[in-house]
């Protein structure tokens, strides 16, 4: 025989379980809305910054060969437009004994450089053992030159001494320090720093 405490226990937990099923449908109809509104609402446009172009990967970096007084000789891969203070401090530093006033810090570098960096009372080393200037006047003459002469004329790293006497070969020698600028990678710029250092 049912009690009325039974009774009452039973309404109570029917009371909880129709309350529960109420908020759990409350619930759903919430979630249900938002989906329903995400779905409308527009897309936002989310910028993206292109990919960085591959043109000018090959002209943004140089290669210099440091050596001499250096704290840590050795090949090294620097931003085009680098200087020798950029290399020298690439290079860890000058080493103890090292002839600071030898090297012209504020020098451009070209890819392909050998820079030597001389000890006190060492007599600066050319650039990638070059040989002197070929012209009694001490001026590199374009006709005549080989690559480890041009390669001591600033900014003139091995390759750009190449492609100098490869124009030459081909196209019977050099007519005037202005006929440089058909060989590639020599500009306006590079021919006012060499003009007063070669000769035809």
């Amino acid at each position: 025989m049912t009690t009325r405490d039974d009774s009452q226990t039973d309404r109570r937990r029917l009371g909880v379980g129709a309350a529960i099923v109420v908020v759990l449908v409350a619930l759903a109809v919430t979630v249900g809305i938002g989906v329903l509104r995400g779905a409308g609402a527009p897309v936002q446009a989310v910028a993206v910054d292109p990919a960085p172009s591959t043109d000018a990967s090959p002209a943004a970096s140089v290669y210099v060969h440091v050596s001499g007084a250096v704290a840590v000789p050795g090949l090294y891969l620097l931003a085009e437009g680098a200087r020798v203070v950029d290399a020298i401090a690439a290079a860890g530093g000058f080493a103890e004994g090292a002839d600071e006033a030898a090297v012209n810090l504020a020098r451009p570098l070209s890819d392909g450089e050998q820079l030597i960096v001389p000890l006190v009372g060492q007599t600066p080393a050319t650039s990638s053992g070059g040989t002197a200037p070929a012209s009694g006047d001490g001026r590199v003459n374009l006709n005549t030159a080989d690559v480890a002469a041009l390669d001591t004329l600033p900014r003139i790293g091995p390759a750009m001494a190449e492609r100098i006497v490869q124009w030459r070969e081909a196209n019977g020698g050099f007519t005037s320090i202005e006929d440089l600028l058909a060989v590639p990678g020599i500009g306006d710029k590079m021919l006012e720093s060499l003009r007063e250092l070669v000769t035809v």
